[in-house]
């Protein structure tokens, strides 16, 4: 039987980027749970699923990825019953330091790990080193509050120009010229930025500076770089500042812009139409990414300057940074178990449910066999 899935998801299917041939899971714990008149489950199957997994879990890192990783526990824990999956949403920085310093089985992160990251984790995973495996994919989100606008469309210059604090106000120039029919109000923009190292940030900063490069001259980083504007704690809170504030702007994985019912940015990216900012959209810029990483590494280089019709440019690829060898003896097999549920179909499958992007299924297939190599 199929892993029951959370009421009101709707399993939709992504196009290009299905993910085939993977892992079906199957639920397993005591029958008595099984919903009236389905059949009993398989304890084969459960073992293929929760083989040795046990005891506790913590895992720290991207906030971007919440969400998703919700989604993920929450399914993981009903089916392998006696398991308990503790993710600690903060940042991708948080999460990488917390990982270097071997208090969590695994970290998130929407930036792959940097040469110095990789040669301090090289002291927790003894013979080995972390790795990058790409897990969840999205749009990155240009939320906005500005009364009275419904419809707004603004290009990599412009964005870079607003949160370089060169544009100040809703009615300049350069936005009026993308928008001739939008009723823009003389009012003072408000830009909010993460105040926490984040690859989200950082993957802000790699699109501006790809997109935008005569306009924003900032290296990408995951800490903000630009002067001006506010900061806020987090994606739910930049999303919740934008939420509160007339006149603000802010930048968040999508799916905090669709629970906080935020109004986002058409990125015109010179395709024949503004893209919007959908988990299709983000899809099929994502589908061109190639591997960067060697060996194990699985580290992606994404097209932030795609001009193909219908492939909003603004995403990132979470990775789940583990180690490819040296893992704890106590939590590898839990490890093991929680990321290939999150590579296999039916994690995948909540991605696009829940407003993310599955990874694509060449990409995924190698996902699932560097997870089975962890030791």
């Amino acid at each position: 039987m199929k892993l029951q899935r959370k009421n009101g998801l709707r399993a939709t299917a992504l196009g290009a980027l299905a993910v085939s041939g993977a892992l079906v899971l199957t639920a397993c714990g005591s029958d008595d749970n099984a919903p009236e008149g389905s059949a009993p489950k398989s304890s084969a199957s459960t073992s293929a699923v929760c083989k040795d997994a046990k005891g506790q879990l913590l895992a720290s890192g991207s906030s971007a990825q919440k969400n998703a990783m919700d989604l993920w526990v929450k399914e993981y824990m009903a089916t392998c019953t006696g398991v308990e999956v503790n993710y600690k949403s903060s940042s991708s920085g948080e999460g990488i330091v917390a990982f270097n310093q071997g208090t969590v089985g695994f970290a998130g992160s929407d930036s792959a790990l940097k040469p110095e990251e990789v040669a301090d984790s090289k002291k927790i995973c003894t013979g080995g080193q972390g790795i990058n495996l790409p897990m969840v994919g999205g749009p990155i989100a240009i939320g906005y509050h500005l009364e009275g606008v419904d419809s707004l469309v603004l290009d990599a210059p412009t964005l870079a120009r607003i949160f370089d604090s060169k544009i100040k106000n809703w009615d300049d120039a350069a936005i009026k010229t993308l928008n001739p029919d939008a009723k823009l109000p003389n009012k003072p923009i408000q830009a909010f930025h993460r105040s926490e190292d984040s690859g989200t940030t950082q993957n802000l900063g790699k699109y501006l500076g790809t997109a935008a490069s005569s306009d924003w001259k900032y290296e990408a980083e995951k800490k903000w770089p630009a002067p001006g504007g506010q900061a806020a704690s987090g994606s739910s809170g930049v999303a919740t500042q934008v939420k509160q504030v007339d006149g603000s702007i802010g930048y968040f994985e999508l799916s905090y812009a669709t629970s906080q019912q935020l109004s986002t940015v058409k990125i015109d990216t010179g395709a024949t139409a503004p893209v919007e900012a959908t988990s299709e959209n983000a899809s099929k810029a994502i589908a061109a990414a190639k591997i960067k990483g060697t060996g194990k590494d699985l580290a992606l280089d994404l097209d932030y300057a795609t001009k193909a019709d219908g492939a909003y440019p603004i995403v990132l690829v979470t990775y789940e940074i583990a180690c490819d060898k040296g893992n704890k003896p106590e939590t590898l097999a839990t490890v093991k178990s929680f990321l290939n549920y999150t590579a296999g179909a039916d994690g995948q499958k909540l991605l696009s449910e829940a407003g993310y992007a599955p990874i694509p299924a060449e990409i995924n297939a190698k996902v699932r066999e560097t997870v089975a190599s962890l030791s």
